[in-house]
């Protein structure tokens, strides 16, 4: 690891420790919502599934809107049709936090909606799975990069005794082989590259096609129009995540719209 990355888990190493220093106790309880992997899984002739992220800011992109609340911004992505919510949870890089996931899993249950919560942390410890779980998290993301073959399987183990569906980020053959052999159910490939922050959608392309089937399959990062998700939507991927696009916009409901009927 290099760079933005490197920084990163630098900071996420400190912060597990603060983590263990404190007691766990469950914010959110568990409620009767659909699995992620039926919410994600696209049988033959059905729309691709979208992912729409939760984030304050990014290293790629800056600033993004803070107009509406995360728990507002949750409930106009579900309101237009999103099959699953991505909530950031770093402070430092991401402008997220725990309790911003916490307020999204309240506003969806008051409402009665079951789009279930992927917990968007870089997870280098089980503590950090505790957190997402005790928080409403109905996933968690595990970025292979960032541990090693052996530390990836022991984290989709511990994410799933925690009823946490892994979903599993590769970048590359190798780490796909991690994935697999991790038995992850879920498997994004992400279009940039998180040491450089640089764009490769053919390396993209090539992974998500190399996932077999059974595996559900999901592109992240770098989706910005309706001609993005309809081009991603005829190839083998079962869900694709949205963020900077939509969170630009102070209110992401056309947009959203617009990428669903895209995704047909």
């Amino acid at each position: 690891m290099s760079g933005v990355l490197e920084r990163i888990i630098e900071q996420k190493n400190a912060e597990v420790w603060r983590l263990k220093a404190a007691p766990s106790y469950v914010r959110v309880p568990a409620g009767p919502r659909g699995t992620v992997a039926e919410r994600l899984r696209r049988h033959d002739g059905s729309p691709l599934r979208l992912i729409a992220e939760i984030k304050k800011k990014s290293p790629s992109a800056g600033a993004l809107s803070t107009k509406l609340t995360p728990d507002a911004r949750a409930l106009a992505y579900a309101h237009a049709g999103a099959s699953m919510i991505s909530v950031l949870t770093d402070e430092p890089f991401f402008g997220g936090s725990w309790q911003d996931l916490v307020d999204v899993r309240h506003a969806l249950d008051r409402t009665s909606h079951a789009t279930p919560l992927l917990a968007k942390e870089f997870v280098v410890d089980e503590r950090q799975l505790v957190e997402a779980a005790a928080c409403g998290g109905d996933s968690a993301l595990l970025i292979a990069r960032i541990v090693d073959a052996d530390r990836l399987k022991k984290l989709v183990a511990a994410a799933r005794h925690l009823a946490l569906e892994p979903l599993v980020e590769v970048v590359n053959d190798e780490e796909l082989a991690w994935a697999l052999a991790a038995d992850a159910l879920i498997i994004g490939v992400n279009a940039r590259d998180l040491d450089t922050l640089a764009m490769d959608p053919e390396r993209a392309s090539h992974l998500l096609e190399a996932i077999p089937k059974g595996r559900i399959a999901v592109h992240l990062s770098g989706l910005k129009t309706p001609d993005d998700v309809s081009a991603v939507a005829k190839t083998r991927a079962d869900a694709a995540l949205i963020g900077e696009a939509l969170m630009r916009e102070d209110d992401p409901s056309s947009l959203l719209h617009s990428f669903v009927e895209a995704a047909r």
